[in-house]
């Protein structure tokens, strides 16, 4: 094989598993958002509904803040084991291709790069161990100033959570998100 072809594929070998690595990385990086709601509701009927929809989700209520009204949800996030199990795949088949390149341009010790093979369970075992963790959903309700006025809940957290409760509870989001 003409040896140009080799160290460019090796080259782009290298840089997908580079891509592959951070990937797996970012698997289990916090993606805390934060959004502005507004729902027709009153205070007084919103934050019984807004409590028993935390309870369902497995949240417990960790503090309540009086000067500043925000109150701090808390829960355990645990790991998807279809994200576990694609990682892994996904690590495999980076490895294998790695392995394959890397027999090619040193055919004299290319039996040995198969042995990468053994690192891609690491990649669902580095994603269990770094996604189970304890998050945090902090709200706010301001009660609206006017009798037309919408009541407004200010929520930050996981942005996959904010998306299941902005649905959930059907709220739209204000114009003026942070």
């Amino acid at each position: 094989m003409n040896t140009t072809v080799l160290t460019s594929t090796f080259i782009l070998t290298l840089l997908l598993a580079v891509g592959l690595f951070f990937f797996i990385r970012a698997s289990t990086k916090d993606r805390i958002e934060q959004m502005v709601l507004e729902t027709g509701d009153s205070e007084a009927a919103l934050l019984p509904r807004l409590e028993a929809y935390f309870q369902e989700r497995a949240y417990k209520i960790a503090a309540v803040d009086r000067e500043t009204d925000i109150i701090t949800f808390e829960g355990l996030v645990r790991p998807s084991v279809f994200l576990a199990v694609l990682l892994t795949g996904l690590a495999a088949i980076g490895s294998m291709c790695l392995a394959l390149v890397l027999a090619m341009v040193l055919p004299d010790i290319g039996n040995l790069f198969w042995g990468l093979l053994l690192v891609a369970p690491l990649a669902g075992w580095f994603y269990w161990a770094g996604s189970t963790r304890t998050e945090q959903v902090r709200l706010r309700v301001k009660a609206a100033t006017e009798a037309t006025a919408p009541t407004q809940i200010e929520i930050s957290g996981h942005r996959d959570e904010l998306a299941v409760f902005q649905s959930a509870l059907q709220l739209s989001a204000h114009e003026d998100i942070k």
